[in-house]
Order: C-alpha cells, then sequence, then structure tokens
C-alpha cells in the first residue's frame, strides 16, 4: 500500500504535468518521414522504424517479416543514490504511451539524442552525476522482439551531500519502493531495468548445475538452433499492411505501429509527434522456482530472438499474448502446460502484478509478471532447451548481458531487498 506522503506527492504530479496524446497517420507526423524503406526524423536521429527478415529453426514458423525498432545509440538510465541516507533519487515522468499517464522513473531516463538536445529543448536535470567515477555500470539488452540490438547504460551513481531537487523528483527509500512493486503499473520499466542489473550475490549457493555443464548445454543449442536476421525496406516486409494510418500484421496479431501528437507542460520540449509501437496483448512473463540443494533454482529457457543473432536466458514462460494462450501458436504444448498447471493453479505465489513497457516507444503495453514456487513432489521433465539456475549464476550471466530484459526485471523483483 503506498503511504500517504507518496500518495499526495503523485496525485499532486499527476495535476500538475499536463499531457495530452492524439493518434494520428503516420504519414501526418510532424518532422518525421514515412518512406517505402523506413520511417525516420528528419534529423536522422533518435530512432527509425525499419523492416527485419528473419530465417531461424527455433520457432514453429521458420522465416518471417515484421517491423522493428532501429536505434543506433546507447540511453542513459541512471539513479543516484544517497549513501548516508540510503535512500534512490526517482521521479514522476509522463510518457506518451503510459497507460496511467505518470510512472516513478529513474532519476535520468535519457536517450542520447534526448540528452544531446536534438529536439532543441530544455538539458536533463541531473545528468552530470553520471559521468562522474564513483558509480555502478552495466549495459544491457533492451526488447529484442522489437528492437534490433538496442542497449542502455544502467547507471546507479552516489552522492553523501544534500542535493537541490524540483517537485517532480522525491527520495525514496528501499522499502517504499519495495511496496510499489505491489501497485499496478506504477514503477516503470526503466526504473526496473536499473535495479535489476546490480543484485548483490547469496553468500551460500549451490547450483544444480555446474559452470562446465551449463557451457556445453549452450554450446550443444549453438549447433541445433539458429538465426538470422537482415534490416529490409518497410515496403518489402511480408503479411502486413503498410497504410497512411498505422502498419499492422494481416492477422490482427501481435502489434502494430502508429503515429501520436503529444502536448505536455513538463518534458524537455512542449510538442512532438512520433511514431510507436502498440501491443496487441497482454503480455506474460513468468517464472519458476524451487530449491533444491537449499538453494533456489529459477527455471530459465534459452531462446534467439528477431533483433539480436546472440542467444540469451529467458524466464519460464515469456508471451506477447497471454489470453487464449492455449490458442496460441507461438507457445509450445509444453509452455501452455506449464501456464495451466503451475501459474494458473498455482499455491505459492511469490509476484503477481501488471507493470508497463517503456512508455516512450511502446504504447499501453502491459506485462503480468508473475514468480510461482514449486514444492518437492513438483518435478518438470524439461526439453532441451530449459535448464535450472541457481541465484548466483543467474547474476553472473546478467553481468555477461546473456539475461534478456523479461527475465531480468523479473529476477530484480524478486530480490529487491538484494539490490544495492
Amino acid at each position: 500500500m503506498i503511504n500517504k506522503s507518496i500518495f499526495n506527492w503523485l496525485n499532486n504530479q499527476k495535476k500538475k504535468q499536463l499531457l495530452t496524446v492524439e493518434k494520428i497517420n503516420l504519414s501526418k507526423l510532424s518532422k518525421w518521414i514515412y518512406g517505402k524503406r523506413e520511417i525516420y526524423h528528419i534529423s536522422k536521429k533518435f530512432f527509425k522504424i525499419a523492416g527485419i527478415r528473419i530465417q531461424s529453426n527455433f520457432y514453429n514458423k521458420k522465416n518471417w517479416d515484421q517491423p522493428i525498432i532501429v536505434q543506433n545509440e546507447i540511453g542513459i538510465l541512471g539513479i543516484i543514490k544517497n549513501i548516508k541516507t540510503n535512500k534512490y533519487l526517482l521521479q514522476a515522468k509522463v510518457e506518451p504511451g503510459n497507460i496511467n499517464k505518470i510512472q516513478i522513473s529513474p532519476t535520468v531516463q535519457a536517450t542520447k539524442s534526448n540528452y544531446s538536445r536534438i529536439h532543441g529543448g530544455k538539458t536533463i536535470p541531473f545528468l552530470k552525476f553520471f559521468k562522474k567515477k564513483n558509480k555502478n555500470f552495466s549495459l544491457q539488452s533492451e526488447q529484442a522482439f522489437r528492437y534490433y540490438n538496442k542497449k542502455n547504460s544502467n547507471i546507479v551513481t552516489y552522492v553523501s551531500k544534500k542535493i537541490d531537487i524540483d517537485e517532480k523528483f522525491r527520495w525514496f527509500s528501499k522499502i517504499e519502493i519495495l511496496n510499489l512493486l505491489k501497485e499496478k503499473n506504477l514503477i516503470n520499466m526503466d526504473t526496473l531495468s536499473v535495479f535489476s542489473s546490480f543484485i548483490k550475490k547469496k553468500k551460500i549457493d549451490f547450483p544444480l548445475n555446474n559452470k562446465k555443464k551449463i557451457i556445453n548445454w549452450k554450446n550443444y543449442l549453438k549447433k541445433k538452433y539458429f538465426l538470422k536476421n537482415k534490416i529490409i525496406n518497410l515496403s518489402s516486409v511480408k503479411n502486413w499492411n503498410l497504410k497512411k494510418n498505422k502498419i499492422y500484421h494481416q492477422t490482427n496479431n501481435y502489434f502494430s505501429v502508429i503515429g501520436i501528437k503529444v502536448k505536455t507542460n513538463k518534458r524537455e520540449i512542449m510538442e512532438w509527434s512520433q511514431p510507436i509501437i502498440m501491443g496487441s496483448k497482454m503480455a506474460f512473463a513468468g517464472y519458476l522456482i524451487k530449491k533444491y540443494k537449499n538453494t533456489d533454482h529459477y527455471l530459465c529457457r534459452y531462446i534467439l530472438k528477431p533483433g539480436s543473432k546472440v542467444g540469451t536466458f529467458t524466464c519460464s514462460i515469456n508471451t506477447s499474448k497471454l489470453r487464449n494462450y492455449k490458442k496460441n501458436e507461438d507457445l509450445t504444448n509444453f509452455q501452455k502446460n506449464l501456464i495451466s498447471k503451475y501459474f494458473i493453479k498455482s499455491k505459492d505465489v511469490l509476484y503477481d502484478n501488471v507493470l508497463s513497457d517503456e512508455g516512450g516507444r511502446f504504447y499501453h503495453s502491459q506485462i503480468k509478471y508473475m514468480a510461482c514456487k514449486l514444492n518437492d513432489n513438483q518435478n518438470i521433465v524439461l526439453p532441451d532447451y530449459y535448464i535450472w539456475l541457481s541465484q548466483n549464476q543467474i547474476i553472473d550471466l546478467i553481468n555477461k548481458q546473456k539475461i534478456d530484459i523479461e527475465a531480468r526485471l523479473l529476477f530484480g523483483i524478486i530480490n529487491f531487498k538484494e539490490t544495492i
């Protein structure tokens, strides 16, 4: 439950931070070019929407095309921590894609184009703190089903003296953030991204699978499965309708690309338009957790994604369409059974909440995050691309950029008490 002071602060910010978002035709976006090759900003900065062609033997469908966000720059996701009070500086931030207008964001959440002020707007507050040497740094990937090779710098930097903040910003204790994580669509994805990049290891950790076994397992999968991707013209994308108003799949599944016009009073600029990705259904990310050797183990799976040529690890289940999942052809029967047997009917739920994707690129996009514990009698026969990984093994893989964003965020939520 949100304490009264945070509740009042949020309500006050909702009143003061104005935001109107109007859906408009992609062809009418101001300062954007909707061409046969791609949709891009006239500055040739920020991001663009292009096409991508996939060849793979990992999925039920071997080959497919889709639109994808191409953003060849690394942004900053940064949080300031006061080492004397052990509090974190976060902000109430409006984003055009937020389902509830305002969410609690990192101290700094900015693309390189934004903090370089390509838009000609205001400077980013507190940016100078993230150029200091006294910081924790982790480069992590974004959603590789919708981004092409996109990464962000996740940073926690430290202060010991009081710094001036305006009313959009507030210092939060770890307990306050833990309580906010129980609220729907409140802590934004980028805040979680930073915290999940810096989870401290357990002192006792006895892995079921040793390092050599994991390496051999992954090498086996790398030989068995492949994914090739190639950027192509938007006009060449098969099975998608490219209209002036939006881009969408012929089946109306997956996602669409729409245009929006934004007006606000508390951002670097007051008015802009842009393309944005709109998901079709409620997504789902779930971990099954079981104790082996008195150590928590997470059921993970190997995955290949269209926006990356490198295989990574993800959580037990990850799908963009939770509703009618039994009819979802992109899920295997094994994955459907996991949802039915262990998530829908679970009696030991560690976490169950709906949180949003980042609202700067994704419109009203929500993910239902779940973590459920198995008892000693619940045993699962695993397909070859699944494996049990211990707590510390996952942290090692996060440090090596081998855990995808949904799995990393959920792991960070479950272990938030262990963040730095």
